[in-house]
């Protein structure tokens, strides 16, 4: 195995955000392609918070856009945030792509790379479900729908709609399919 692999796995396991775990969740001025910062805090009103760590350039990730973006406008106890973690996407990259697509969330760029650390992000797509006390319920694939086939399990949705009521979901992880995330300083 090579050694950047090998201190990826270690990265991963060492501050994966399990189910439950609130300490890993936190960002302060993000900034985002509406030109504002963003945090966690300005979310303190939202019942449930969805974190999507994705790109512009994986076609995994742009393949989960519009869910996305359905999610966002769907209810307004609800929040989607996607945060980019990846060098090669600059914030003007990411405007352009947000504008294309009609962006109904936030937008944020994360040049340090930390929000990804903390939640053991590895690929994108990948979803992390917070509760109002913004502890993680489900962390993982959006649906099961990959490779490219029928959707049989929502794991978002599911998760959400369990959070709103104040529950945990059946299933509290899966593994997400999508691009690597390219981690500084563990090449």
């Amino acid at each position: 195995m090579k050694p950047h692999f090998c201190a990826a796995i270690a990265l991963t396991l060492a501050t994966m955000a399990r189910a439950g775990d609130k300490e890993s969740i936190h960002w302060t001025d993000l900034p985002g392609v509406d030109e504002k910062s963003h945090s966690l805090s300005d979310l303190k009103d939202k019942d449930v918070v969805v974190v999507a760590i994705t790109r512009n350039r994986c076609p995994v990730a742009v393949s989960y856009f519009q869910k996305m973006n359905e999610l966002a406008g769907r209810d307004k106890a609800v929040a989607l945030v996607a945060i980019n973690l990846e060098e090669v996407d600059d914030l003007d990259g990411m405007k352009e792509v947000a504008r294309e697509r009609g962006f109904k969330f936030p937008y944020l760029r994360d040049a340090s790379q930390d929000v990804g650390r903390r939640l053991g992000a590895t690929v994108t797509p990948e979803f992390f479900v917070l509760n109002k006390d913004r502890e993680v319920v489900y962390r993982g694939a959006w649906d099961d729908g990959l490779p490219a086939g029928k959707v049989v399990h929502k794991y978002v949705e599911v998760a959400v709609k369990a959070a709103l009521a104040g529950k945990s979901p059946a299933v509290t992880a899966t593994k997400a399919a999508g691009c690597a995330i390219d981690y500084r300083g563990l090449r």
